[in-house]
């Protein structure tokens, strides 16, 4: 169920450092990259980690820069789940080039039991 977990970081060289040898003990290795993020896992082999300088710009923090992403079985669900989440939360539709914010906005709005985060 789960595709991935992304966690905020500050720091993103000790950081990924620090992933590099975890995930390597996990037999997984970098499976993404780019300036913003590194992503460690085995494309379509399950659940991989990430972790990312938040996309508000803004420093990680508890929330700020973590996201668990809900993996779909195809686009149609997507959908579904991005309308799912913006009626819980009681939001309205976003315009196309902000749907990415309103969806982690409507997941974010939905009470959680805990919170943390690794910098």
């Amino acid at each position: 169920m789960i595709g991935y977990v992304t966690l905020g970081t500050n720091d993103r060289e000790k950081s990924s450092k620090f992933y590099d040898a975890l995930c390597g003990e996990l037999g997984v290795g970098r499976m993404m990259e780019n300036e913003q993020f590194i992503a460690w896992g085995k494309p379509g082999g399950g659940t991989g980690i990430g972790i990312t300088r938040p996309f508000d710009g803004n420093p990680a923090s508890v929330g700020n820069g973590v996201m668990v992403a809900l993996e779909a079985k195809d686009q149609d669900q997507v959908q579904r789940l991005y309308d799912l989440a913006l009626a819980m939360a009681g939001l309205t539709k976003a315009r196309p080039a902000t749907a990415a914010v309103a969806f982690t906005r409507a997941i974010s709005a939905i009470p959680t039991a805990t919170s943390s985060t690794l910098s």
